[in-house]
C-alpha cells in the first residue's frame, strides 16, 4: 500500500483529462432525464393513470430513496478495489439503470387501474435507485479528480456542457422521435423504442468514462468509516442541512419545469407535443452558452458569489415563462431560464464539493459517497413534491389525467410549470444571501499519490 505520508505527484499523463469525465455525464443524465420529462406525459395523459396514484408512488419513493440512497453511498465510500473504489459501481449500475428505464417505458398494452400502478411503481423506484447508486459515485469524483476550484469549474462545466447537450437529446429530441417518427401522440409505443436507444448510448458514455478515470489511492488509504457514526456525522454538520435544503429549493423546480414542460406545450400553449423541441432546445442551447460566461464569473468572484446571483435570476424568469401565451414568448421566456438555470449548474455543484472538502478536512475520512447521496435526498424529494404538484392540480384545477383533464388544464400547467417554482426558487434565494461556505483543500487533494489505477 503507498504511505499516506509519501509526498508526491500524479504525472500529467496518468491524470483524468476534464473532458472524459466530463462525457460521463452525458451518459448519466440521458435516462434520468428521459424518464422526468415523459413519465408524466406517457403514464398520466396517455396511458390513463390518475395523477393521485402517481403522486402516492412519488411519496412512496421518497421514503425509499431517503433509506437506501446513504446506505449506496457509505457502500462505495468503503469499497476497496484494485479498479478503485467509484468505477466498478458505476460499471455495474449503468447496464442496470437502462434495463429499468426500457422495462418502465413497456408498461403491457394490457395493462390498466392497480396492475398499471404497479408496474409504474417498480420499475420508477428501480430506475431512481441505480440513478442514485451512479450519481452518488460520478458525482464523488469531482473534488477528488479535481480539487482546485478554479479546475473543478473547468471540469464542471465541461461536464454540465455535456448534461445539456443529453438535455437536448433526452428532453427535446425525444418527443419529436416518440411522437413523430416511432409512434404518435396517442401511443407510447415510441417512447419504448427511443428509451432502448438512450440505453444502449448511456451504458457506451458511462463505460468510457469509468474506464478512463484515474482515482487517488490515497483516499483509500483511511480506515473504513462505520455506517451509523459516519449518518450521524453528516446529520450534525450544520452546512448539510443548510447547503442540502437551499439545493433542493433549486432541484425541485427544475424537476417541475422538465417533468411538466410536454404538457405545458400541450395544453398552456395549445401545440402539438413535438413543439417542444424548439422550447426546450433553444433554452439548452442558451445556458450551455451561458456556462462559458458564469465560469468566468466563478474565477473571478468564486462560486459563492456567482450561486447567489444565479439563484434570483432562476426565480424572476418563471414569472415571465406564467405569461407566455405561443411558442414565440414561450422561447423569450425560456432564454431567461436558461440564463439562471445555466448560473444554477456552474456553481451549485461546487459549493456541495466545498461541503465535502470542509468535512474530509475536519474529520481525515473521505465519504464523498455517503455526503452525496444524503444530499441526493434531499435533492430527490423533488418526486413527491413533484406528485404532489400534479396531485394538486386535481384539487385547484380538475385535472387528474388525459382522460379527465377538467376545464382548464392550460392554467393548470402554467401553475405547476411557474408559480410552484417561483416560490420555491424565490426562497432559494434569500436563504443563499445569509449562507457562507468556506473553501478548504483536504491534505490528500493537495498532495495526491503515484501510480493512480489506470
Amino acid at each position: 500500500m503507498t504511505d499516506p505520508n509519501e509526498q508526491t505527484t500524479v504525472p500529467a499523463a496518468r491524470r483524468t483529462p476534464p473532458w472524459r469525465y466530463a462525457i460521463g455525464m452525458f451518459g448519466t443524465s440521458i435516462p434520468i432525464n428521459m424518464i422526468k420529462g415523459s413519465i408524466i406525459l406517457v403514464y398520466v395523459d396517455m396511458l390513463g393513470m390518475d395523477a393521485r396514484a402517481y403522486a402516492a408512488v412519488m411519496v412512496v419513493y421518497a421514503i425509499i430513496d431517503a433509506i437506501d440512497n446513504p446506505l449506496l453511498g457509505h457502500l462505495s465510500d468503503r469499497t476497496r478495489t484494485r479498479f478503485g473504489r467509484r468505477r466498478p459501481w458505476l460499471l455495474i449500475g449503468a447496464p442496470l439503470l437502462a434495463v429499468s428505464m426500457i422495462a418502465l417505458f413497456s408498461a403491457p398494452s394490457s395493462f390498466e387501474g392497480l396492475s398499471l400502478v404497479l408496474w409504474f411503481a417498480v420499475f420508477a423506484i428501480l430506475c431512481e435507485a441505480f440513478d442514485s447508486m451512479l450519481n452518488a459515485n460520478y458525482g464523488a469524483l469531482l473534488p477528488e479528480l479535481f480539487p482546485g476550484e478554479v479546475d473543478r469549474a473547468r471540469a464542471n462545466s465541461l461536464r454540465q456542457g455535456f448534461q445539456l447537450v443529453a438535455l437536448i437529446v433526452s428532453l427535446a429530441v425525444t418527443p419529436m422521435l416518440a411522437t413523430q417518427v416511432f409512434g404518435t401522440e396517442d401511443d407510447p409505443i415510441g417512447y419504448r423504442i427511443t428509451a432502448i436507444i438512450y440505453g444502449i448510448v448511456a451504458v457506451i458514455a458511462i463505460g468510457f468514462m469509468a474506464l478512463g478515470a484515474r482515482e487517488n489511492p490515497r483516499y483509500a488509504t483511511r480506515e473504513r468509516s462505520r455506517f451509523l457514526p459516519s449518518v450521524l456525522a453528516i446529520l450534525k454538520n450544520p452546512l448539510f442541512w443548510k447547503v442540502g435544503l437551499i439545493g433542493a429549493c433549486y432541484a425541485i423546480p427544475m424537476a417541475l419545469v422538465l417533468s411538466g414542460v410536454s404538457l405545458y406545450v400541450r395544453y398552456s400553449l395549445g401545440l402539438p407535443v413535438g413543439q417542444t423541441l424548439y422550447l426546450q432546445g433553444i433554452v439548452i442551447v442558451l445556458a450551455g452558452g451561458w456556462l462559458v460566461v458564469w465560469t468566468r464569473v466563478i474565477a473571478r468572484k468564486g462560486a459563492l458569489w456567482a450561486w447567489r446571483l444565479a439563484f434570483p435570476l432562476l426565480s424572476l424568469s418563471f414569472v415571465a415563462l406564467f405569461f407566455a401565451h405561443d411558442l414565440v414568448t414561450a422561447i423569450a421566456a425560456g432564454a431567461l431560464v436558461g440564463v439562471g438555470w445555466s448560473g444554477m449548474l456552474a456553481t451549485n455543484d461546487l459549493i456541495v464539493a466545498r461541503v465535502l472538502d470542509g468535512d474530509a478536512v475536519r474529520n481525515g475520512t473521505h465519504r464523498e459517497g455517503l455526503f452525496l447521496s444524503a444530499f441526493g435526498t434531499l435533492g430527490r424529494l423533488n418526486g413527491a413534491v413533484t406528485g404532489l404538484a400534479l396531485a394538486s392540480l386535481g384539487l385547484f384545477f380538475g385535472y387528474f389525467s388525459g382522460d379527465a383533464p377538467g376545464e382548464d388544464p392550460g392554467m393548470a400547467f402554467r401553475f405547476y410549470m411557474c408559480v410552484y417554482p417561483f416560490v420555491l426558487t424565490l426562497i432559494g434565494s434569500i436563504a443563499a444571501r445569509f449562507l457562507d461556505v468556506p473553501q478548504e483543500t483536504p491534505a490528500e487533494a493537495a498532495a495526491p499519490a503515484r501510480g493512480a489505477p489506470v
